[in-house]
C-alpha cells in the first residue's frame, strides 16, 4: 500500500509552516543518570506528534549528552576532534530511538546523517530533506554538522537555515529565557521577548555564540520553552503557554 502521511488540506493554520525542534540528549534520559528512559522518550515523540497532527512541518535535532559529550571528553585529556566524533555517534543513537518511538505511533520518520551510515539511515541531502517534510514526514538530523568543534544548537541552527523553517523551538528544561538561573534565583525575571545582541551580550547561554550568529544572520527566530511539560511543544506552536522568543530588536 502507498505511504500516505501528507497532512489533511483542512488542518487548521498557525504561525508556522515548519519548525525546527532542538533538544538537547538529556531530555530523553528522564529520571536516569544516563541513557535513555523508554518512556520519556515515548512521552517527547507523542509531543512531536501532536505538532504533526496540526499539519506542521517538523525537523528535529537532538543531542547525546545522555551518552557522551564531546567536550567533557577532551576535558578528561581525549583528543577533542575524537571526542566530537563520538559524540556525533552518539546523536545517531538518540535520533534511531526517537524514530523508532515516532514510527510506532505511525508517525512517517526519516534519520539524515552528516556522516554516512547507509545501512542505518540515510545520508544528509538537502533537497530529499525537505521532500520528506513536504510529505509529512518527520525528518530527524543526526551526527550534527559532520564536523567536530561545533554543537548540536549549531547544527540545529544550520538545518534550519538549509532547510528554510520558520522557527526554531529550543526545549529545555526551563520554560524560557531569565534574567538569572530561576532555581538558584527565585525573583529572576522572564524575558517574553529578547533581542539576539542581548542573548549574546550579556551571556543568557540560550545556545552557543555561532548558532545564534546564524540564526540572527537568517532572521529565523528562537522560542525557548519547556519539553519536560507534556504537550508542551504542541501549545507553544501555536502560541500558548510560557516561553521565550530570541528575536530581532
Amino acid at each position: 500500500m502507498a505511504e500516505n502521511n501528507t497532512p489533511s488540506k483542512e488542518a487548521k493554520p498557525y504561525p508556522y509552516k515548519r519548525v525546527m525542534l532542538k533538544m538537547s540528549g538529556e531530555v530523553l534520559m528522564g529520571d536516569k543518570e544516563f541513557g535513555l528512559d523508554s518512556d520519556t522518550v515515548k512521552r517527547v515523540a507523542n509531543d512531536i506528534k501532536e505538532v504533526v497532527d496540526l499539519g506542521i512541518e517538523v525537523c528535529v535535532v537532538v543531542g547525546a549528552g545522555n551518552i557522551f559529550r564531546g567536550v567533557s571528553g577532551a576535558s578528561d585529556g581525549m583528543d577533542r576532534t575524537t571526542a566530537d566524533y563520538m559524540g556525533m555517534l552518539g546523536i545517531v543513537i538518540n535520533a534511531l530511538a526517537l524514530q523508532n518511538a515516532l514510527e510506532n505511533m505511525e508517525v512517517k520518520t526519516r534519520v539524515q546523517s552528516a556522516i554516512r551510515m547507509d545501512a542505518i539511515c540515510e545520508p544528509y541531502i538537502r533537497r530529499r530533506a525537505m521532500r520528506h517534510m513536504e510529505k509529512g514526514r518527520v525528518v530527524i538530523f543526526a551526527a550534527g554538522t559532520g564536523n567536530p568543534y561545533f554543537t548540536t544548537d549549531t547544527g540545529a541552527a544550520l538545518r534550519a537555515s538549509e532547510m528554510d523553517c520558520d522557527v526554531i523551538m529550543k526545549g529545555t528544561k526551563v520554560d524560557g529565557v531569565y534574567s538569572a538561573d530561576p532555581n538558584e534565583v527565585p525573583d529572576a525575571e522572564h524575558y517574553e521577548r529578547i533581542s539576539y545582541l542581548d542573548v549574546l551580550t550579556k551571556n543568557l547561554r540560550v545556545m552557543d555564540a555561532t548558532a545564534i550568529s546564524l540564526a540572527r544572520e537568517n532572521n529565523i527566530p528562537i522560542v525557548i520553552f519547556s519539553v519536560r511539560e507534556t504537550g508542551n511543544f504542541a501549545k507553544v506552536v501555536q502560541g500558548q503557554g510560557k516561553y521565550t522568543v530570541v528575536a530581532c530588536s
